[in-house]
């Protein structure tokens, strides 16, 4: 980590001409199948795992878990904020990596504006097409009680589109939320909740070409999933579950023709037994069918 700051310090530059220099790959490969792991949790100040209220607050305790999940066969990139995969990028661990940069991280959790989701890391495509990453993500979340919900709306699908025009991925990830009485955000994750969301996030922008759903793993998913026919990865949120319990609902969901992988962050990056390698080759055996 030390010798990532003198580099910020000294050699600023380098970062841009890492992303020139990269050796990238396609999208996806002949199984047409992705496994990635998320990373941008932070940005947003979510940093929680169980009942570890810090435990995404180290960077480098989170770089040396993306360092050993991305080494893995089977997976093939990362999720991340700019300032992250940045870190990775400077550490040769992108080198033939599938890159999704996360862009709105304005919403902050627990934020009054938490619903105006507003793009404070990748703020456009352009930024995205010029770094040559592979896509986008968006985080779009829906309450019809929050005047918030139409920025994001508006930011997303002027995203879609950009996104489209380069030719490479818009990630998007929809939720039905709601504000309790505590003030806190909440996504409802009722099928009919999920099926709106996913409704009204197929229809953001002027193509849907390129878009792809990010989405969490729900109870009657074999009919949420008849709602489109867009790609779709699902998510695995925060771990809470037993691993096992867990690994099950993705295999089954896995199952379905519109699902085309998971994108995780912390159910593998933060396993109870702390055995990332362990967590991350289950994933991709899930996914790919790999096996170490």
């Amino acid at each position: 980590m030390g010798e990532l700051t003198e580099i910020r310090v000294r050699h600023p530059e380098r970062v841009a001409e890492g992303w020139l220099q990269r050796r990238t790959r396609a999208l996806v490969g002949d199984d047409g199948r992705l496994l990635i792991v998320a990373a941008d949790h932070p940005a947003r100040g979510a940093l929680g795992v169980r009942g570890d209220r810090m435990a995404m607050g180290s960077r480098a305790d989170l770089i040396a878990r993306l360092l050993i999940a991305l080494q893995r066969p089977g997976v093939d990139g990362v999720l991340a904020t700019p300032d992250v995969l940045e870190d990775l990028l400077l550490l040769g661990a992108l080198e033939g990596k599938v890159v999704i940069g996360s862009m709105n991280r304005g919403g902050l959790q627990g934020a009054a504006f938490e619903l105006d989701d507003r793009f404070t890391a990748y703020r456009s495509a352009d930024e995205i097409a010029t770094r040559r990453l592979d896509g986008g993500k968006m985080l779009t979340r829906i309450d019809l009680g929050d005047p918030g919900t139409v920025a994001t709306l508006e930011s997303s699908a002027a995203a879609v589109t950009g996104l489209a025009e380069h030719k490479l991925m818009a990630m998007v990830e929809p939720f039905w939320s709601t504000r309790g009485e505590d003030g806190r955000v909440a996504n409802l994750l009722d099928p009919d909740s999920v099926i709106k969301s996913i409704q009204i996030a197929s229809g953001l922008g002027a193509t849907s070409a390129y878009t792809w759903l990010k989405l969490p793993v729900v109870d009657e998913l074999d009919r949420v999933m008849e709602a489109t026919t867009l790609p779709t990865l699902l998510l695995g949120g925060d771990p809470t579950a037993e691993p096992e319990a867990t690994y099950a609902s993705w295999g089954k969901a896995l199952e379905l023709p519109s699902v085309r992988g998971l994108v995780v962050g912390r159910a593998l990056l933060f396993p109870p037994d702390g055995d990332v390698a362990a967590a991350v080759d289950h994933a991709a055996a899930l996914v790919h069918g790999v096996t170490t």
